[in-house]
């Protein structure tokens, strides 16, 4: 089972605002296979500040520049594809 203790949040780990947490269960074992934090609205806030702040950088980036970004952050996925394939059905919506 993994064990998800913070959120990444303006490009950096942090703790959440509150203790509570939520089970992530597999579909087929009905077993827990995470538990990850729950978060609050404090969290919230904080994510959708830093995803404002960053758009009008990103945004002002020329097209090339962000295609860069997006095809490194392809490549990276597609490194991590057995364990997303693996995972992404065994988890209950």
């Amino acid at each position: 089972m993994s064990t998800y203790s913070s959120f990444y949040i303006n490009g950096q780990w942090v703790q959440p605002s509150t203790t509570a947490s939520l089970s992530v269960y597999d579909s087929v074992t009905e077993q827990v296979m995470a538990t990850i934090p729950a978060g609050g609205a404090t969290d919230v806030d904080a994510a959708a500040k830093a995803a404002r702040a960053a758009f009008d950088s990103w945004s002002g980036l020329p097209r090339e520049e962000r295609a860069k970004f997006m095809s490194r952050i392809g490549d990276a996925l597609a490194g991590r594809m057995d364990e997303i394939a693996t995972v992404i059905p065994r988890k209950q919506a």
